[in-house]
């Protein structure tokens, strides 16, 4: 691996540096300089309409950051991810979660294979075995058509899924719903199977090597589960015949390890697999969304993964200056390096994207929170930021106090539709126009604050008028989009994925692998003997982790 430009010993880096220490934000002077600002620094990426005009930025920064971009090589690190080049230098991988969503015919031959023909296969294996269970082709052990599906998976294999579907409820098909399994407490599978008819469920387990020690255990839960309530209800006799049977027609899996799927009692046919090029926080468009094409329906699928194809087009196609992932990702090197914010928030104005920004921590988080880079040698910067947010406007009653007069300084993304899906009113109020008054509302007063002068014009007594000060010059993005669509849920996602891309290759890391979760589900390992009792495996712990185990020991009931 040739080693990654340092950029910190880059022009644009030096630049950048210069003009953050001569920076005084005046976002209301800059307005006022520039009436043309708005205008100018809004972009549209398919149907996104984006506004980085409240950002803490002039045209020098944004010149030495788009220079900061080509300095480092960011666009032939795109070009080698997109190519199938293996950029996950740690793992020896190519990084090809776009060819997921690349349409049938087109072609991209890795290692000597066309991978855009696999993903169909696999594509067009689910669009037909949904369709089955869809139409009530496919049915329990019982002869009923399956009307709750069940995902068993952990992070990318339950994050993803679980936030699409909740983002695209008013798509499901009526008849069908999902539920997500994740947690190895078992009050997740205990909770998630009560009301389930189990006559009529059918469990996904999702896990690439069938080895994940959360999902497999949550799959053994809920396959007891399922056998001793069919048992109990005279369903199946007991026998292990017709066990047998009820696993096969009430669990399939998402792996590629079909020796352990088929030991599981899963019928390897009804194994749908993806590829070690996608990692797991990058899979809601492999099939690890079969959850979504069994309740959205595979054209619903379909315009999801073209959604994700219009933004990978316009991160590859569009000129730096234009291009929005380039220029957001850039944004957050600036707010991380320079001005040295150490979280992001990720504020949707709309309901259904209540999971978002907890896709968003795995996606950011385990990608970019790295210490080496590429070559093995030690970053020369910060790198990555806390990614966290709630839904507007629960957030304004919760912690939008400290975005707004606390002191630290916290980018932040807002997202809104034009459409509502529930198109409701109070009265004559239309409710829709009067949350999005708080969306625009809100942007507005993070940018430009509220002046002594002003709060004290109000007959604000002296006393307190500090406490009603709002210094502004509060950093903001918005992101519009005419509805929230299944196209749309899919720019979105693309469009946080690239973001993600641009800063890992300014930072010179490998954004792709996650060494980082590793030690501690080792060390899981190593201790479940101590917490089941065996003195030996407790004594070889250290003086902590002995005393915790030893409390739980003298008072688990």
């Amino acid at each position: 691996m040739q080693t990654p430009v340092d950029p910190t010993t880059t022009q644009a880096w030096t630049r950048l540096q210069q003009l953050h220490d001569g920076l005084v934000p005046d976002l209301r002077g800059a307005f006022a300089a520039d009436p043309e600002r708005a205008s100018r620094l809004s972009f549209t990426a398919a149907d996104l309409y984006v506004d980085l005009s409240k950002n803490l930025i002039d045209d020098d920064i944004l010149n030495a950051l788009v220079q900061l971009a080509d300095e480092t090589g960011v666009a032939a690190h795109r070009d080698a991810m997109f190519s199938g080049e293996h950029i996950n230098v740690t793992e020896d991988r190519a990084v090809l979660h776009t060819a997921l969503r690349r349409p049938k015919g087109d072609v991209l031959e890795v290692d000597g294979v066309n991978v855009v023909e696999q993903v169909h296969e696999v594509l067009d294996s689910m669009y037909a075995f949904a369709e089955r269970v869809r139409s009530g082709e496919w049915v329990g052990v019982t002869g009923k058509k399956i009307s709750t599906i069940v995902n068993i998976g952990i992070g990318g294999s339950d994050l993803g899924p679980v936030m699409v579907y909740e983002a695209l409820k008013p798509y499901v098909t009526p008849g069908i719903e999902a539920r997500f399994v994740s947690n190895i407490d078992p009050t997740d599978v205990a909770e998630k199977t009560r009301g389930v008819d189990p006559e009529t469920v059918l469990f996904i387990v999702a896990s690439k090597t069938f080895t994940t020690l959360e999902t497999l255990t949550n799959a053994r839960m809920a396959r007891d589960w399922l056998l001793n309530e069919l048992t109990e209800s005279g369903a199946i006799d007991g026998s292990d015949e017709q066990r047998a049977d009820a696993v096969a027609k009430h669990f399939v899996a998402v792996s590629t390890a079909l020796d352990r799927v088929e030991a599981f009692g899963i019928d390897p046919a009804n194994a749908f697999g993806f590829w070690n090029w996608v990692g797991g926080r990058y899979s809601v468009d492999s099939a690890v969304g079969l959850p979504l094409i069994l309740t959205l329906g595979p054209d619903n699928f379909a315009d999801f993964l073209g959604g994700f194809h219009a933004l990978d087009q316009h991160f590859v196609s569009t000129e730096p200056a234009k291009n929005v992932p380039l220029l957001m990702g850039l944004l957050n090197i600036w707010y991380v390096n320079f001005v040295k914010a150490k979280s992001h928030a990720v504020l949707p104005y709309a309901q259904y994207l209540h999971r978002f920004a907890a896709y968003l921590q795995q996606l950011t988080m385990e990608s970019n929170g790295k210490g080496v880079r590429l070559d093995g040698s030690p970053v020369t910067t910060e790198t990555g930021e806390v990614f966290w947010g709630e839904p507007g406007t629960n957030g304004q009653h919760a912690f939008y106090q400290l975005i707004h007069q606390g002191t630290q300084l916290i980018p932040a993304d807002f997202i809104a539709v034009a459409n509502p899906t529930h198109a409701l009113k109070d009265g004559d109020v239309d409710v829709h126009e009067l949350f999005l008054a708080n969306f625009f509302a809100q942007t507005k007063a993070l940018a430009f604050g509220k002046t002594a002068e002003e709060v004290r014009a109000e007959g604000t007594p002296e006393a307190i008028v500090s406490a009603r000060v709002f210094q502004g010059n509060r950093p903001t993005t918005s992101i519009m989009a005419p509805a929230l669509t299944p196209s749309v849920v899919g720019q979105l996602i693309a469009l946080y994925e690239h973001i993600t891309f641009v800063q890992g290759s300014i930072w010179g890391i490998d954004s792709f692998d996650q060494w980082g979760v590793e030690l501690g589900k080792q060390l899981a390992l190593q201790i479940a003997p101590a917490v089941a009792g065996d003195t030996a495996a407790l004594d070889a712990q250290d003086p902590s982790t002995k005393n915790l185990v030893s409390y739980y020991l003298q008072n688990r009931s």
